[in-house]
This record gives C-alpha cells, structure tokens and sequence, in this order.
C-alpha cells in the first residue's frame, strides 16, 4: 500500500544508505520534512516500509527528489507500484510535469523511469559524487 506519511529522518536515511552508494544524511532528510515536501511510503500489509518517495511541488510542476526501495525488497515490482502511485497522486492535485535527475550508470532505475513514462531531457555534468570522481545525472522528465 502507498500512502502519504510524515516518516522518520533516520529510518528513511537508513533505508536508502542500504540501498544505494551515495543517499542523503538524516539532517537532509530532516530537513525536507520540516519544509513540508510530500512523502509517500509504500508498506507491507504487516506495517513495515519498504520504500519511499520524496517530492517537492511548484505551482503545476513537481520533482521526485529521491526515491528507495529497500535492498532485499528491489526486483520485485515495488519501485514500479510506488512511482506510478506517486504519479498519481501528483495527477490528482493538477501537477502538468514531474521532473527527475538520475545517476547516467544506474540502469535498472533509468529502465524503471522509462517504463513509467520518462523521457531523457536534459543532462547535468559531473552532477552526482562517484566513487571514482563525479558521475553524470540525466534529467528526465514525464506528465502524470
């Protein structure tokens, strides 16, 4: 089930540290939730989550600034159930377009977000910390 929750700083940092190289710090994600940027969780039938979606809208436009899915949960669908809830529920307050940046190397979300009805919109050099350096962020963009 996804739903709009108020979550926990350190379990959403938490989640994410387990599920990709380079996530936010709990003071980021502490940070988002007390300027009121829309969190949306997706949860086991028992209660647990298992992944999350953070966004911030302007006006008719949105961006998803980060979302995860819990390492021992990825492959199974849940990315997918989440973003498109998500879309939905961006639809259904008016928001025209939604906006995304993604790691150029990360290939199963880039998948997810083209099947999800993303197109590629622009690139941001040198964008994201890589091991080796800095990596390239593809900007992507879709109408709810």
């Amino acid at each position: 089930m996804v739903r709009n929750f108020s979550g926990d700083p350190r379990q959403l940092a938490q989640l994410e540290a387990e599920a990709a190289s380079h996530s936010w710090s709990e003071t980021q994600y502490r940070d988002a939730l007390q300027a009121g940027y829309p969190l949306f969780g997706l949860f086991a039938p028992d209660g647990d989550l298992l992944g999350f979606c953070l966004t911030m809208t302007v006006l008719d436009e949105a961006e998803i600034l980060n979302i995860a899915i819990a390492k021992a949960h990825q492959g199974q669908g849940h990315g997918r159930l989440l973003l498109t809830s998500v879309l939905g529920a961006l639809a259904s307050t008016g928001t025209r377009r939604v906006f995304l940046e993604v790691r150029a190397s990360n290939a199963p979300a880039r998948k997810l977000y083209q099947n999800c009805g993303f197109a590629a919109c622009g690139l941001r050099k040198n964008y994201y910390p890589a091991a080796l350096g800095r990596e390239d962020a593809i900007l992507m963009e879709a109408t709810p």
